[in-house]
């Protein structure tokens, strides 16, 4: 296990900077998700700690080590990626022991840790099978497997779930986070999936445009977000953001009510909207809604549950409420949050 660091970190092709200056600090056994869409840098940033891309300027340590110029075998950093490479002429077996026998790892400790991470990761009878016979499910555990036997001080990971079905990718992400927690090994994670960093992230590392708009844990990026950036990124539905009286005023969908419902009190702040839309998702509702001059309405989410939702039809004037301390403070030229009461 290691910590990592990245100080000022930049990658250029031509006059195009992909990665502009990032300075990251992980701990020793850490699990760090780095969000963000695609094209933002994500991607090139761990392809540098791990070696395979060199970087304009900056420096990567790993362990409190120098590394930026060092080649990847030398780093003992241990990759998946979303295709899982896995030899097809190999069985699971042989292919998890691929990256000792490069080693030369003697033959009886190869087949000693084999056993042991096969175990670990569940896959101790598909040992003889080829990776045609695996669901999508069973090649992301032999690629951990594969990933683990080499006794890593740093994991990452670039979007290794993305190809699997909704409900195999849920499971995934659970098998994940235990694997690390019994492991302790210090974790990269990029991902362009919030719902894959909140749920598995000690901290989130959101990107934009090669830079780093914010770092912290998931309640913290959700409940205070340091810019509009962040606030209509993280969260679905996204956080609404209306513009008032010179800046921006945000809050999640799940605080807004009806004026008249239970938990709305009189110092709330007061929205007249019209229902545009009523989307059923089964525990709730989701209202889409317009606020404001109706010849430049504004766009309003908001999560109602049933007995709220039960007696509105789209079409309907209603009067919304939020209470102000969900309420969030955006600097309209900026972006930036403001602190304000209740943020």
């Amino acid at each position: 296990m290691a910590t990592l660091e990245l100080r000022n970190l930049e990658k250029h092709y031509g006059g195009v900077h992909a990665v502009d200056g990032i300075d990251l600090a992980i701990a020793d056994g850490e699990f760090l998700a780095i969000l963000g869409p695609s094209g933002c840098g994500k991607s090139t940033t761990m392809r540098m700690i791990a070696g395979l891309e060199p970087p304009t300027k900056g420096d990567i340590l790993i362990g409190g080590e120098v590394v930026t110029h060092l080649p990847p075998r030398l780093r003992n950093v241990s990759m998946v990626f979303q295709s899982y490479a896995l030899y097809p002429h190999m069985s699971v077996a042989e292919n998890i022991a691929f990256p000792l026998k490069v080693r030369r790892v003697a033959r009886a400790e190869r087949e000693q840790k084999v056993q042991w991470v096969a175990k670990l990761m569940g896959v101790e009878r598909l040992l003889q099978r080829r990776p045609a016979r695996l669901s999508g499910g069973e090649k992301q555990k032999v690629a951990l497997a594969r990933a683990l036997v080499r006794d890593p001080t740093l994991f990452i990971f670039d979007e290794p779930l993305s190809s699997l079905d909704a409900k195999v990718r849920a499971m995934a992400r659970s098998e994940l986070r235990l694997l690390h927690d019994r492991t302790g090994i210090t974790t990269v994670y990029v991902t362009h999936d919030q719902l894959e960093a909140l749920g598995m992230g000690d901290r989130i590392a959101v990107m934009e445009g090669g830079r780093v708009r914010q770092v912290g844990t998931p309640q913290e990026l959700y409940a205070h977000p340091a810019d509009t950036f962040v606030a209509s990124f993280l969260g679905t539905p996204p956080m609404n953001l209306l513009e008032r009286e010179g800046h921006v005023l945000g809050f999640r969908p799940e605080f807004v009510h009806l004026a008249g419902a239970a938990g709305a009190s009189a110092d709330a702040l007061r929205l007249q909207a019209k229902i545009v839309e009523l989307e059923f998702l089964g525990a709730d509702w989701q209202m889409y809604a317009h606020v404001g001059d109706e010849a430049n309405p504004q766009k309003l989410l908001a999560r109602m549950q049933p007995p709220e939702a039960s007696a509105l039809h789209v079409g309907d004037a209603v009067e919304l409420a939020v209470e102000r301390v969900h309420l969030r403070h955006f600097d309209k030229a900026t972006g930036r949050r403001i602190a304000a009461d209740g943020d």
